[in-house]
């Protein structure tokens, strides 16, 4: 059954050398929608600034447009940076959107990096630092309550009346990628996303350190969907699509990882492209529709996570990527719906 399974994709309005900005944000409206006719459960929409690795500088915004292009599939931000939005601006956001696409809307914050965004927009390196926490329970206030008020080191304010409420419970997903952080999700009984950068062990690990924390404070793990991210991308063989992501995804990555500037004087060295380009295609599924659909099944077995979305702009081509969600739609999705099991997944 559908319901027994999310499988979504993950669109970053990647920058590939020489294509335009405007084409780079249309292909991934498009690659929405592809998504929607090809039956994956949502979209979710990555936020970055000043950089090629991604072109969307605004995540609520872009998922506002796609949630006006489609009719049924969900959408959410992976994330929105929290460390550069003014969290009640956020929670007003996304309650918009949940009120006008009848529920279809998703939230997803992260802490973001020390990156110049905290200077160009006046947050400052302590906001990253010291103030994830604070933002993140003034968020989930501003979801949750009629009125909201704060007296904390980074937020004070009167209380206000939130207009608008949202339609149903909204609980933001959290970008968890450090001890930390799941530590701060569990806590408060937030959903993690997981990102596509670590493998399977890694992220049962962490699935693992979160129950523990959320049970102690009395959250139920069935109703916490988790989120894990990967790159997908299908071929005959899947010697033909690794080979295909090892051409591409260098081209994309190198430049992209280059632009994360840090705010302060610490070094940054970006990942080396042509091993993280290897890394991804051994740890997702990249290959035939066989080999994807076990590699997913493998991932849903091994970490418990139920929820998968998948980086599918990797070929660098808006026709390619197109086809791309239309195979893992036709010839992947349906083998990983049908293996698994019984047990159905909360919504988000």
């Amino acid at each position: 059954m559908a319901d027994q399974v999310r499988i979504g994709v993950f669109l970053l309005a990647a920058g590939f050398p020489g294509a335009d900005h405007g084409e780079a944000l249309s292909s991934a409206v498009d690659a929405a929608v592809a998504a929607e006719r090809a039956g994956f459960d949502d979209v979710w929409i990555a936020e970055h600034h000043f950089m090629s690795y991604g072109v969307c500088p605004s995540a609520v915004t872009l998922a506002g447009y796609v949630l006006g292009r489609t009719r049924r599939i969900g959408v959410g931000t992976a994330v929105s940076v929290l460390s550069t939005w003014h969290p009640v601006a956020l929670a007003e956001q996304a309650a918009l959107l949940d009120r006008v696409s009848g529920g279809r809307f998703r939230l997803g914050v992260g802490r973001g990096g020390p990156w110049i965004d905290l200077e160009v927009f006046g947050t400052g390196l302590d906001r990253y630092e010291n103030g994830f926490v604070e933002g993140l329970d003034l968020l989930v206030a501003a979801l949750g309550q009629e009125r909201v008020a704060a007296e904390g080191p980074t937020f004070r304010f009167r209380e206000v009346q939130m207009v608008p409420r949202p339609g149903r419970p909204m609980r933001p997903v959290v970008a968890a990628t450090s001890p930390g952080t799941v530590q701060v999700a569990a806590a408060r009984g937030l959903p993690m996303l997981l990102g596509m950068h670590i493998g399977d062990p890694d992220k049962a690990a962490l699935v693992e350190a979160y129950a523990g924390t959320a049970v102690a404070c009395g959250h139920d793990l069935a109703a916490i969907p988790h989120v894990a991210a990967g790159v997908a991308y299908v071929a005959d063989t899947t010697g033909e699509a690794v080979a295909a992501m090892k051409e591409s995804l260098p081209r994309w990555l190198a430049p992209g990882l280059a632009g994360y500037r840090p705010v302060d004087g610490r070094a940054y060295v970006p990942k080396d492209a042509g091993a993280y380009a290897d890394l991804l295609c051994r740890l997702h599924p990249v290959g035939s529709p066989e080999h994807c659909a076990d590699t997913m099944l493998a991932t849903i077995e091994r970490t418990g996570v139920r929820h998968l979305i998948y980086l599918v702009e990797g070929a660098g081509d808006p026709a390619m990527t197109r086809r791309n969600i239309a195979r893992l739609g036709a010839e992947v999705l349906p083998r990983v719906r049908a293996s698994c099991g019984p047990a159905s997944l909360p919504a988000l």
